[in-house]
């Protein structure tokens, strides 16, 4: 069985942080850092690696996913994902009504999409593909098996889109994942998937929630939950933060607003702009760690395509005979259909210009739609610094639970840890340690924070990543 037979029809489901199309834009920049580590000139302590993404101010994805604004409704997903004249179709996460801003909803969408053009093409129709990320390579699948010429041109010099594993043997014991990378409890059949092809997970859970002044009590949903419940029955659409308020809540609590900037870390939005009506996802108390790399499995996807990289298209001209993409290299290329994947980051920013405009319903979606920003840094440690789990025994069997090698009777260290309090720009981390036994923090930021943190150059954005994590450092740090 291939990657892309058992990929098809696996994004079901919520995943976790990051989503996937790639993206097509006219000038080529480069995709994220992995300069050598910075040394910052502040702490006593540096990490041995260090890697971070730049997908706000990539214009290959300018944001990271999508997300409802207060007062919008989920309908405009729904008009962004119409066909146009039954020669250009549309895909990405946020097409998806389901699950918006998701690797998920990235597939879905793609084999929508697919299916749509399919019962629009003839037998033997040359179609194109804008975007080699997972909406790009889940419609390539469908389209290969079913026996049209497909071609996928991507902007970058690599497929993943928003799904970027580096794998560095020299740095990382497992690969930085600088997308997509964090599976919910109902992805069992992306899972599944993924154990099929031996491409390395592991499981995350437990939760710490610590100050400057030590250990705080986890911080419940309920608050949240309850809020968005009662929103939901009002007459009118509110932001988060206006119902939190409203229900008596102060979302500046230190606890609260720790619990928010998780939200935002998973969401890529602030809870001053995020739909109550259609609201974010709460932040998961257990997920799967996809510690393998993921790039093969995308290149199973696009097998028996033509895959065309360092493309970006600048250009769409579609009229009822075909239809003309232009090429950033100054060619124009004719094809039957087109199937375009690029992020709404990139479709606000008119990055993509087509002819004739799009219809008025899909321009009111593009701008109707939010563009959400999240940033991963990853950090390794040859000493554990931080106040971390047990490191598992070496010798226990490879597909042992969170926890293995520590003792039977032990609780597993939490692996998702929140600060709590004090002007930590990085307040949601994950500790591989407790799974995989090697000193890795990642840190995910969100909403107006993580375009803060994407200004930065690596040096300050080091030293932020290391000042965020002051609370968990040890007694004898």
């Amino acid at each position: 069985m291939t990657r892309r037979t058992l990929l098809i029809g696996a994004g079901a489901g919520v995943l976790g942080v990051l989503l996937a199309s790639c993206t097509p834009e006219p000038v080529p920049t480069p995709t994220p850092d992995r300069s050598p580590t910075p040394k910052p000139t502040s702490d006593s302590i540096t990490s041995d690696a260090f890697a971070r993404s730049s997908w706000t101010n990539d214009p290959f994805s300018l944001g990271a996913a999508s997300f409802t604004p207060v007062g919008i409704q989920a309908a405009a997903r729904d008009a962004l994902a119409e066909p146009v004249d039954d020669r250009l179709f549309l895909a990405g996460e946020a097409t998806d009504v389901e699950a918006p801003g998701t690797m998920a909803a990235a597939i879905r969408s793609g084999e929508r999409a697919a299916e749509l053009l399919r019962r629009a093409a003839d037998d033997g129709e040359r179609v194109a593909i804008v975007g080699a990320g997972l909406a790009g390579a889940a419609a390539a699948a469908r389209l290969v098996a079913d026996g049209l010429e497909v071609t996928v041109f991507e902007a970058r010099d690599r497929v993943g889109g928003r799904v970027h594993s580096v794998v560095d043997d020299a740095n990382w014991p497992v690969p930085a994942q600088l997308g997509g990378w964090l599976l919910g409890a109902s992805d069992g059949a992306l899972r599944e998937s993924l154990d099929a092809l031996d491409v390395r997970t592991a499981s995350i859970a437990g939760a710490l929630w610590r100050s400057a002044d030590g250990d705080v009590a986890p911080v419940t949903t309920e608050p949240v939950q309850s809020a968005i419940a009662t929103a939901q029955e009002g007459l009118t659409d509110t932001s988060l933060d206006e119902a939190l308020t409203a229900a008596g809540a102060d979302p500046t609590e230190p606890g609260l607003a720790a619990l928010l900037a998780s939200i935002a870390a998973w969401s890529g939005a602030d809870a001053a702009d995020v739909s109550t009506w259609f609201p974010p996802k709460l932040p998961p108390d257990e997920a799967t760690a996809v510690l393998g790399d993921l790039t093969p499995v995308i290149e199973g996807m696009l097998e028996g395509a033509r895959l065309s990289l360092s493309s970006p298209v600048g250009r769409v001209a579609y009229d009822e005979a075909g239809v003309s993409l232009g090429i950033a290299s100054g060619e124009s290329l004719s094809f039957d259909r087109v199937l375009i994947t690029v992020p709404l980051g990139v479709l606000k920013s008119e990055g993509l210009q087509f002819a004739p405009a799009l219809p008025f319903s899909h321009r009111g979606a593009i701008a109707e739609l939010g563009m959400g920003r999240i940033e991963t840094v990853w950090m390794r440690f040859d000493e554990p610094l931080f106040a971390a789990a047990p490191a598992p025994d070496p010798g226990a069997d490879e597909g042992a639970d969170a926890g293995a090698g520590t003792d039977a009777d032990a609780t597993p260290a939490p692996s998702i840890w929140h600060v709590v309090d004090g002007d930590a720009m990085i307040r949601t981390w994950v500790d591989l340690a407790p799974t995989t036994g090697e000193n890795i923090l990642i840190g995910i930021v969100g909403g107006d924070a993580a375009a803060e943190f994407a200004e930065l150059d690596d040096q300050k954005a080091l030293a932020a990543a290391i000042a965020s994590l002051a609370p968990f450092r040890t007694a004898t740090d």
